[in-house]
C-alpha cells in the first residue's frame, strides 16, 4: 500500500525531538530582545554572550583600563595631554601595519614579511626623492606600490602555487630586508626633508581647536546616521532592529569618548594629522569588510575555504588581493615610521615591529583561527602595546621587561581566543 506524502497538510508534522524544538524557538535575535525587554534585554544578551564565549572586545577594553589605572597610579604624567598625544602619533605606524595583518588573519593565515616590506617602502621613498630628486608625491605613491606588489607576489605563491603562507612570507622577510639594505647603499641612512610630505605625516598638527571638535562631531554624527538608517532599512525589510533608544545611548557614549579625545589634543599641540589619517583608514576598511561583497568573501574564506569555493567565490583572487592589501598597509606604516625619525635607515622594519604589528591585531580581538575580527581591533591592540611601552618608559624600566610584559599580554589574549572558540563549539556556534 503506497502513501501519498504530498497529501498531508503543512501543519501535519511530527516533532521527533521536543527538547530540540523547544530550544529552537527560544533563540531570539538580540536586537529584538533589547527592543522588547529594554534594560532587562541588555542584561539577558550580556549573559548569553558570556555563556557562549562571545566576549568581543570586552577583555581588551578591561585590560586597557587596568593598564592605564596602574601606570597612572605609578606616574601622574601618564595621562597628561602631552603623553597621550605622543602615544596617539607613535601608534599609527604599527597600527597601519596591523590593519593589513587583520585582513590576513581573517583568512586564518599569517604574513611575516610586513616588517621588511615597511622598511623597503621607507627606503624606496628616500632613494627616489632624496637621492634621485623625484617629485615627492610620485615617490610617495611608488613607495606604497612597492608594498602592494610585494604583497601580491606573496599572495601569488600562496594562492596559485600552493606554498604555505608562513614559508612564503618568511622568505619575503629575508628577501625584502636584503633588498632594503641594497638600495640604501653603504651609507645606510638617508635623511628626509623635515618639511616634506613624509615628514609632515607625524609632525603636522591642526592647531585650530575647531579641527579636533569638528572631527568629533563628524564621527559622532556619522555613527548616529549610519546606525539610524541601518535600523530603518532593517525595519523596512521586516527583520529585527535595535530601538532608537539603543542607538542614542551608543551615540552618546561615542560622543563622550570623541570629545574627551578632542579636549586632550587641544590641550597640547592640536589634532595630529597622523590620527586623522588612521581614523579614516579604519572607517574605510571597516566599511569594506562589513558592508561590501568583497568583505563577506574574506570572512567566508576564513570560515571555510571549501564552502567558499563551492559558493562560487574566486578563492585564489581573494587570497592574492588580501596579501596585496597587507603589503600596501605595511608600506603605509613604513612611511609613518620613517616620518617619525625623518629618515630611512638600515634598522627600519626590524626589531620588534613585526611582532608588535601581529600582537596588536591579535590583542585587539582578531582571531588567529580566521573568520572573526574587525580592523578596529588594530586600534585597540596597538593602543595596549603603546600604553605598555610608554608607561614602562616613564618608570625607566628597560626594554627586556617591556618585551616580557607584551608577550604575557599576547599569550593571555591567545588563550582567551582559544577558550572562546572551544566554548562556542560547545554551544554549537562555531
Amino acid at each position: 500500500m503506497s502513501i501519498d506524502k504530498t497529501s498531508a497538510a503543512p501543519d501535519d508534522h511530527v516533532v521527533e525531538n521536543p527538547e530540540a524544538a523547544k530550544a529552537a524557538v527560544t533563540v531570539v535575535d538580540p536586537r529584538l530582545l533589547v527592543r522588547e525587554q529594554g534594560l532587562k534585554g541588555y542584561v539577558s544578551e550580556f549573559k548569553r554572550k558570556m555563556k557562549s564565549g562571545d566576549l568581543g572586545s570586552i577583555p581588551v577594553v578591561i585590560g586597557l583600563a587596568i593598564i592605564w589605572i596602574i601606570f597612572t597610579s605609578l606616574n601622574s604624567n601618564f595621562l597628561t595631554a602631552g603623553n597621550l598625544s605622543d602615544m596617539s602619533v607613535a601608534m599609527v605606524g604599527t597600527g597601519m601595519i596591523a590593519v593589513g595583518i587583520v585582513f590576513v588573519l581573517l583568512l586564518g593565515e599569517i604574513d611575516l614579511s610586513v616588517g621588511s616590506v615597511s622598511g623597503v617602502a621607507g627606503a624606496s621613498f628616500a632613494v627616489l626623492n632624496v637621492t634621485n630628486g623625484m617629485n615627492e608625491w610620485l615617490a610617495f605613491v611608488l613607495a606604497i606600490l612597492t608594498g602592494t606588489v610585494a604583497g601580491a607576489l606573496h599572495g601569488f605563491f600562496f594562492a596559485k602555487i600552493g606554498v604555505p603562507a608562513f614559508a612564503v612570507t618568511l622568505a619575503g622577510l629575508l628577501f625584502w630586508n636584503g633588498f632594503m639594505l641594497q638600495i640604501l647603499g653603504s651609507n645606510g641612512t638617508i635623511n628626509l626633508d623635515p618639511d616634506g610630505v613624509v615628514a609632515q605625516l607625524t609632525s603636522y598638527y591642526f592647531s585650530d581647536v575647531a579641527a579636533a571638535y569638528g572631527l568629533a562631531v563628524v564621527v559622532t554624527a556619522g555613527f548616529f546616521l549610519s546606525s539610524f538608517l541601518g535600523n530603518r532599512r532593517r525595519e523596512a525589510a521586516g527583520v529585527p532592529s535595535r530601538p532608537l533608544s539603543d542607538t542614542i545611548v551608543r551615540t552618546v557614549l561615542l560622543a563622550v569618548l570623541a570629545f574627551t579625545a578632542a579636549i586632550v589634543f587641544n590641550q597640547y599641540k592640536g589634532l595630529p594629522l597622523a590620527v586623522v589619517i588612521f581614523i579614516a583608514v579604519l572607517l574605510v576598511t571597516d566599511f569594506v569588510l562589513r558592508r561590501t561583497a568583497y568583505g563577506r568573501k574574506v570572512f567566508a574564506l576564513g570560515g571555510s575555504v571549501e564552502a567558499s569555493r563551492r559558493a562560487g567565490i574566486n578563492v585564489e583572487m581573494v587570497r592574492i588581493s588580501v596579501f596585496a592589501i597587507s603589503g600596501t598597509f605595511a608600506a603605509v606604516g613604513g612611511l609613518f615610521i620613517a616620518s617619525k625619525i625623518a629618515a630611512a635607515n638600515q634598522g627600519a622594519g626590524g626589531g620588534d615591529l613585526l611582532m608588535n604589528a601581529i600582537a596588536a591585531a591579535v590583542i585587539g580581538g582578531t582571531s588567529l583561527f580566521g573568520g572573526r575580527g574587525r580592523t578596529w581591533n588594530a586600534l585597540l591592540g596597538v593602543l595596549v602595546i603603546v600604553s605598555i611601552q610608554y608607561g614602562l618608559a616613564l618608570e625607566g624600566i628597560a626594554s627586556p621587561v617591556q618585551y616580557m610584559i607584551t608577550g604575557g599580554v599576547l599569550l593571555a589574549t591567545v588563550v582567551i581566543d582559544a577558550v572562546t572558540r572551544k566554548t562556542q563549539k560547545t554551544a554549537g556556534r562555531a
